[in-house]
Order: structure tokens, then sequence, then C-alpha cells
């Protein structure tokens, strides 16, 4: 199965934050960034596989600012590393003040997905080529933290 780069995964998803989904402080509702990360993830896992694709695992989550309502979030994802059926997808989320045209880095994630076809079943998935020294770091780091995931399965 021949390899693809890691920008041939890369997707860019973009929603505004409404009042609807705010909390009792004004800001946007972590659960919804959730939501969000999980949509752009499986957007980046499907480009990179051409199937669709289940999340596995939503591994870790830094919420590092508030996202104020009004604010545009713009999410970036793209697969980091293969796992024969397994993709892991990094995410970043960003919150811009279109006012002030003031962007911050907001959030981060790592997901899990697996490619699955008509059936349900666990497809093969193409191998990822990084080719950034930061491709190739997020690609050395992700298999880390799936020897440190699959170690925590087995305990539990």
């Amino acid at each position: 199965m021949e390899g693809k780069t890691v920008n041939e995964s890369y997707s860019e998803l973009s929603e505004l934050a409404l009042p609807n989904d705010a909390n009792g402080l004004n800001t946007l509702l972590g659960g919804k960034i959730m939501h969000l990360v999980d949509i752009a993830g499986a957007i980046a896992a499907a480009r990179h596989s051409r199937c669709f694709c289940v999340t596995a695992a939503f591994d870790h989550m830094d919420f590092r600012e508030p996202v104020y309502i009004g604010n545009l979030l713009v999410l970036r994802a793209a697969v980091n590393r293969v796992f024969r059926t397994s993709m892991e997808v990094g995410v970043k989320v960003f919150a811009e003040d279109l006012r002030a045209a003031n962007v911050r880095h907001v959030a981060s994630a790592y997901l899990t997905f697996v490619a699955v076809g008509a059936n349900r079943e666990a497809l093969p998935v193409p191998p990822v080529i990084p080719e950034s020294d930061v491709e190739k770091r997020r690609y050395e780091e992700a298999a880390e933290r799936r020897a440190y995931r699959l170690a925590r399965r087995d305990r539990s």
C-alpha cells in the first residue's frame, strides 16, 4: 500500500461560537469544543484513509484558554501516524476575535480513529509519510502515546 503525506490528510473546520453553546460564564462549553474536535479529526482520518472512520480513543485534551461567544473557532487536524487499521490524529483549536483580528491557541487534542468498511470491519490504512521536522517529531511521539494507551488498556 502506497503511503500518503501528512499534508494530504490536513483538514480545517471553522465555526462561530454562538450563545446556544455557552456556559454560565458566557464562554463556549468544553463539550462543544470536544464535539468539533471529533469532527475535524474524523475528516482528517477519512481524507487519509478514504474510508469511513470511527473514533476509537479520545486520548488527550488540553483546554488552554476560554472561547468567548462571538469568536470564530478554527480547528486544524492532520494524521500524525498510522498503525495498520488505526490512525492518531492531532487537532489544534484556535479562537479568533473577528473585530480585533486576534488569534489564540485555545485547545489541543489527540484522537485515535479506525478505518471501517461496509460491514464495519477494520480496514488497513496507507502509511503516513512525515516530511517536515515537526511532522517527524509528531510521528515519533505518536508511537509513545500509543504504547502508553495500550499499556493502560491492558491494566484496566
